[in-house]
């Protein structure tokens, strides 16, 4: 009875002094402080505002050309045609604006419950090529404000070729029988690891976290509290932050558009119980919808290949399909790594936009039928306003190449018009949430994806049937 006692007492004081290193690795990754900050970010941050003033520059100089182009377009049936089709776009936009906003407003996440009304839950880390990352995600799992008598805690490799399953192993000895870990005979990829997992668990609720992210304390708990107050809720979006932002100029840009992307769009999307897409980062799924669509999820093909990518996108949408709702948690809060160079971002955004696609037409099939209870209209509109974007994205290349060749200074005066218009918000919402000095990177995002990653969507279309996750070799884990 001693001994057991004193492994317990040696357990705790390994993980007390992890939970110490990880509160101060995220601490640290957030403030960007110290002498980890990168000195090229003042160059990116002084490059921008010099593009900036450059582009409103050249809008005020070229202002005349702009209405005499637009008169231009005006005097011709093809290029009345394309007015009113922007005009309508532009409308549309704004509108859809409004509605978000409304939604926004109207959020509010779902606090947490108490100790009895937790459901049992098993959380899954499948893991490649990871390294040392994977040990610390366990041990952050580990310190949980969550009953250990209700958690179980599975992690797969996933045929790793480096030192993954080594420090899977490392954390199976700190954490003794509060960790299962299960190795892949071979690399299948991370749908087949979740699914292995989905079979191993037991708990009521599964959560599933990618083996780069730390979770903080009230994760858990938080993200799994919307089951026990809505039986319809049938899985529920983690709030994602980038935790590899304290040097890199990219991870500090994406951070900006992840704030915008969960806690301003998913909770707009929460209001009307049709969050999109649930992340691999963190994300919950009930039980039984999972079993539900199970096996058409792992049996999905597209064009007759096997889907191996988009596996958190594919589950949303099947669980959406069964009328379940699909909620969002901003308080259930995990940071994530992601890509610190332009190969690894954009081969991301491609995988991304190739789901997107795939997903979007899956959805088509059922978003217009009666496929629950209760009000539709929103997410039918969150589905149009998916199919546009996707739709739209040849059509602006075009006119956007038609723009560059025959009034360069006025396309880069209107278009840096309005990226300092539109990105403005994005640097209001942020400055109000977090920090003012951080805010400013959602204009150097803005212009990088403009002119840099405006291709993304058009080239995912074309090569939508492409497998592949692109990343997470061993030179490139991002």
């Amino acid at each position: 009875m001693a001994s057991k006692n004193n492994a317990l007492k040696n357990l705790k004081l390994k993980l007390d002094f992890n939970l110490k290193k990880i509160k101060t690795f995220v601490n640290a990754t957030l403030s960007g402080n110290g002498k980890t900050q990168n000195p090229h970010n003042k160059i990116v941050l002084l490059s921008t505002f010099i593009i900036l003033t450059i582009g409103l520059y050249f809008f005020y100089v070229f202002h005349n050309d702009l209405e005499q182009f637009n008169v231009d377009r005006r005097s011709s049936t093809i290029g009345l045609t394309f007015v009113i089709i922007a005009t309508l776009l532009f409308i549309y936009k704004i509108f859809l604006f409004i509605y978000t906003a409304y939604n926004f407003y109207k959020y509010k996440a779902i606090e947490s419950v108490s100790d009895n009304e937790l459901p049992t839950c098993t959380v899954i880390v499948p893991a490649y090529n990871e390294g040392k990352q994977v040990y610390d995600t366990l041990m952050s799992l580990a310190q949980s404000n969550y009953p250990i008598e209700k958690l179980q805690l599975l992690s797969i490799d996933d045929g790793s070729k480096d030192d993954t399953w080594d420090w899977m192993q490392q954390a199976k000895q700190t954490l003794g029988d509060r960790v299962e870990i299960f190795q892949q005979p071979e690399n299948k990829g991370k749908r087949h690891a979740l699914y292995r997992g989905f079979n191993l668990g037991s708990g009521e609720i599964f959560i599933t976290v990618d083996s780069d992210s730390i979770v903080t304390e009230d994760t858990l708990r938080n993200l799994v509290s919307p089951f026990s107050k809505d039986e319809k809720c049938g899985a529920v979006a983690g709030n994602i932050r980038v935790l590899n932002n304290k040097k890199e100029i990219l991870p500090k840009m994406l951070d900006v558009s992840f704030v915008m992307s969960f806690e301003f769009v998913r909770s707009a999307e929460s209001n009307l119980n049709s969050v999109l897409c649930t992340p691999g980062a963190l994300a919950a799924y009930r039980r039984s919808a999972v079993f539900n669509c199970l096996p058409e999820w792992i049996n999905q093909t597209f064009m007759g290949q096997p889907s191996d990518i988009g596996e958190d996108r594919a589950m949303t949408n099947m669980i959406l399909k069964q009328g379940q709702h699909v909620l969002f948690q901003k308080n259930a809060v995990a940071y994530t790594n992601v890509p610190e160079k332009y190969p690894g971002l954009y081969k991301m955004f491609i995988r991304w936009a190739r789901s997107n696609v795939r997903e979007n037409l899956a959805m088509a099939k059922y978003v217009f039928t009666d496929f629950r209870e209760g009000s539709k209209l929103g997410s039918r509109l969150l589905f149009i306003s998916q199919f546009l974007r996707i739709v739209m994205s040849y059509p602006f290349v075009i006119f956007m190449l038609f723009f560059v060749l025959t009034h360069p200074l006025l396309f880069l005066g209107s278009t840096l018009m309005s990226i300092l218009v539109a990105s403005s918000f994005a640097v209001a919402f942020y400055a109000y949430r977090y920090e003012l000095k951080e805010s400013i990177w959602a204009y150097s995002y803005s212009i990088l994806y403009t002119f840099a990653l405006f291709w993304i969507t058009p080239y995912a279309i074309a090569t939508a049937n492409k497998r592949g996750w692109l990343t997470r070799g061993l030179a490139e884990k991002n």
